[in-house]
């Protein structure tokens, strides 16, 4: 049987056409230990029936893990030309998303396994490339979210943003604030009967992210959507505010609009907002973000500040240059949607998110813009392209269509450094997908809105602009999914 050259996804920087096959008969790995382990127990899940084959025979192909100290960051180079294997990471990282492509690279034929022979000299186009769990409006458990850690990290993203907080329910555990999950953790956007982190959750969670190189990072998101935060404590939260847009699409959907200290199941949103003038709100907020920044290792800490439509502009604006600045107290980096780059003195460095479509409508591109103003740097997750929760055909069961139908070239063909204007590609921090939850009732539910897209998602964050085409992606994914 002859093997085609394997499928790859996100494709590297640089590669050689393939130049026939090494033979697995027989493996011996060696090198970093750590990923030399890590390697030899995926190979063993992965290929069975390599599981039994590393020995000490010499004619065993010998896989090198070694660490060389230099180049880009993430970076690694993969040579399987010779007699052995050699791949050489840049650092940890780059080191582990060697062995992802090379996974990728695995072949089973009639005589056994065997990878082509090629070079690959790769390392990423953004920093950050993410993926978003929206566990407010549907709760996974850690085993799922581990799960999508897998699924993701061998794609080689590498954040995970965890949206805990929402109109829907708090999802994290609060020790100075417990009835942020005694009342406001009960339910979700469906009849499902939601759930909480616990913190010793969080950390595990933590741990097995930051072991496959990915950065968790966690989101509060205020002053709106917030109305869970008022069923466990509705001293701190504003009666609620249905614009008439709301109230007919509550009306179009069969749901019931928000009361106030009631859970709320609905999928509204603008309606709710803490009590920015009263400092009880602010001595809550400090508290949650200092509690949350202690048991997370990674730099970032994603405060919301989107869809707030019954604010006041100036209103809104004296929370979010107040609370950036509460966020950078606790040594993160602060992050917000798009929408507060409206605020002239938010805190600077302060990253933005960009959720807007890929060509900005409004004033979203100067808010998007202000933030590089002030030092800070974009993540793009343009609605129209991004969002893992956009239908990706009008028939589908799941998801939703605000932001458009979003099939899997759509997905895929967009330039994140090309969407703000004004802005250089070297602002862009990197690109994220989110998938928030309105329709997710499952797991399986969420892998059938992320997938295929997923992979596009992934190409577009690691691969050069230039060599991302289409009809090869195309090819390339229909090997991977036949």
């Amino acid at each position: 049987m002859v093997l085609t050259f394997a499928p790859l996804v996100p494709l590297p920087a640089r590669i050689t056409a393939p130049a026939g096959l090494l033979a697995l008969s027989r493996v011996r790995i060696a090198g970093e230990a750590d990923a030399a382990d890590a390697l030899r127990a995926e190979l063993g899940v992965n290929a069975a029936s390599l599981a039994q084959l590393e020995g000490t025979d010499s004619d065993a192909v010998q896989i090198t893990l070694s660490l060389v100290g230099h180049g880009a960051p993430e970076g690694y180079t993969l040579d399987t030309r010779g007699d052995g294997i050699r791949l050489d990471g840049h650092d940890a990282a780059g080191l582990f998303y060697g062995t992802r492509t090379l996974l990728q690279l695995l072949q089973e034929g009639a005589d056994g396994w065997a990878v082509p022979r090629v070079l690959v000299e790769d390392a990423p186009r953004f920093s950050y490339r993410g993926v978003m769990l929206d566990l407010a409006r549907h709760f996974f458990s850690v085993a799922e979210i581990e799960a999508y850690i897998d699924r993701a990290s061998a794609l080689k993203f590498n954040h995970l943003h965890l949206h805990l907080s929402d109109d829907q329910g708090w999802r994290i555990q609060i020790d100075s604030w417990p009835l942020l999950t005694e009342r406001g953790s009960l339910g979700d956007a469906g009849s499902c009967e939601g759930g909480f982190l616990s913190k010793d959750d969080y950390r595990h969670m933590v741990e097995y992210a930051a072991a496959r190189h990915m950065t968790v990072v966690p989101e509060i998101d205020l002053p709106g959507h917030t109305h869970a935060v008022g069923v466990a404590y509705p001293e701190l939260v504003e009666q609620p505010w249905a614009s008439p847009t709301a109230a007919a699409e509550a009306a179009a959907l069969g749901q019931d609009l928000p009361v106030h200290g009631e859970h709320f199941a609905g999928w509204a949103v603008g309606h709710s907002s803490v009590r920015i003038h009263d400092e009880r709100t602010y001595e809550f907020v400090t508290d949650v973000l200092n509690e949350i920044a202690e048991m997370t290792p990674g730099p970032y800490l994603h405060i919301g500040g989107d869809e707030c439509l019954g604010t006041a502009p100036a209103d809104f604006a004296a929370f979010i240059a107040r609370v950036t600045r509460i966020a950078a107290a606790t040594g993160k980096t602060p992050v917000t949607w798009h929408e507060a780059g409206a605020v002239d003195d938010i805190r600077e460095g302060t990253v933005g998110q960009y959720w807007g479509s890929v060509v900005p409508q409004g004033a979203h591109a100067e808010e998007a813009a202000h933030f590089v103003a002030r030092g800070g740097s974009l993540i793009m997750s343009a609605s129209d392209r991004a969002y893992l929760d956009m239908k990706p055909a009008e028939d589908f069961p799941l998801g939703q269509a605000w932001a458009g139908i979003v099939p899997l070239r759509t997905a895929y063909d967009w330039d994140p450094a090309s969407v703000v204007p004004g802005v250089p590609e070297s602002a862009i921090l990197g690109v994220e997908a989110p998938l928030w939850t309105e329709t997710v009732h499952s797991y399986a539910d969420l892998e059938a809105l992320a997938l295929p897209r997923l992979l596009a998602h992934a190409e577009t964050a690691w691969s050069p602009q230039a060599t991302r085409d289409w009809t090869s992606f195309q090819a390339r994914l229909a090997q991977i999914t036949a």
